[in-house]
């Protein structure tokens, strides 16, 4: 099966109601808007309208002429290149077909920056994608949730949620990333970059 007008979204984050709503599962929160918005699910139920797919949930459709195929790979975060590669191996799709949702511990809350490619910056997730793939050169946008305080370890951070201070910067971020998504497939990744990256940088 080729598909050349084809773009897959992958969502990272860990599967499990434990991990709902915490930093490192922003990248699900970001598909369950932009499934909502496309009128795919109702009421944000992502989960129970998927499909069990590249060990990962899957919601497809089409957007404009290209078919959309959203992604939350539920091997846990630090195997989500199993679930990506074996999605793209299916439908025989590039690098640049795909773009990866993710946290970022670097960037002040809230803040969204794409790229079209570049270093895992230490993200488990991308370590493991770019294993897979052998090549660090595929789309990623990236949400800035906050450095983890002196005081709390990164990963005990990146596991627990929101402040409501923070809450009030990620909601309006995920709408922004919901944006950047569509204009991204619309326009490509350069529009995508200008629309998102020009507000932090």
């Amino acid at each position: 099966m080729v598909c050349p007008l084809m773009k897959l979204i992958v969502g990272l984050g860990n599967p499990g109601s434990e991990y709902v709503g915490t930093r490192h599962n922003v990248g699900f929160e970001v598909l369950d808007q932009f499934a909502s918005r496309l009128g795919w699910t109702r009421d944000g139920q992502f989960d129970r309208m998927a499909k069990a797919n590249f060990e990962g949930l899957t919601i497809d459709g089409m957007l404009g002429t290209e078919k959309v195929l959203l992604l939350k790979p539920m091997t846990f975060m630090n195997l989500s290149g199993r679930s990506v590669q074996s999605a793209m191996a299916f439908f025989r799709l590039g690098q640049q077909d795909i773009m990866v949702v993710l946290d970022d511990l670097a960037l002040p809350c809230g803040s969204l920056r794409i790229r079209a490619g570049g270093s895992s910056g230490g993200h488990n997730g991308l370590k493991d994608i770019e294993r897979a793939l052998g090549t660090d050169q595929y789309p990623r946008m990236r949400i800035g949730i906050d450095p983890a305080p002196p005081q709390i370890a990164g990963r005990d951070y990146v596991l627990g949620r929101f402040s409501p201070e923070q809450r009030k910067l990620i909601d309006p971020a995920i709408a922004r990333a919901c944006g950047a998504i569509a204009t991204w497939i619309d326009n490509g990744i350069a529009s995508a970059m200008n629309q998102s990256n020009a507000v932090q940088e």
